[in-house]
């Protein structure tokens, strides 16, 4: 499992006494154990989907930091986000490409809005961009 994958790396950033990957793998620890917590208190797993969700999030919140730092003027932290985030990164699926998108659209019986991304949330969550299947959608 990827929550594996991010153990061992925080381990060995530990290890190499790396604080900047250090840093980056706590949060995405901390926000999994949570999670995890919840979802077993609903009876329910946590899964490597629910992981990608997290990451995505995660790099989101570092792009916003990132344009604060940006804006201040302060190298340093900006140069630690750059590097958290191509940590980070690595543990996303590939996303499919437009082409994909548009194929699997056009397989579609119901093309209209909310089928479709109701189609692409349930089937491919965390494989696709979802404002680029809206955006394909409408064009």
């Amino acid at each position: 499992m990827l929550i594996d994958e991010l153990n061992k790396a925080n381990i060995e950033a530990l290890k190499a006494r790396d604080q900047v990957a250090r840093a980056i793998y706590s949060v995405l620890l901390s926000k999994y154990k949570a999670l995890d917590i919840e979802q077993k208190a609903q009876g329910k797993e946590t899964t490597d989907a629910d992981l990608v969700k997290i990451i995505v999030k995660t790099i989101k919140e570092l792009d916003e930091e990132l344009a604060s730092y940006e804006k201040a003027g302060r190298t340093q932290e900006v140069q630690n986000i750059k590097a958290q985030k191509a940590l980070i990164e690595k543990y996303l699926p590939k996303l499919m490409s437009e082409d994909e998108i548009r194929k699997i659209i056009a397989s579609l019986d119901d093309k209209s809005m909310p089928s479709v991304m109701k189609h692409f949330k349930m089937n491919y969550d965390g494989q696709v961009d979802m404002s680029l299947v809206s955006k394909i959608a409408r064009g």
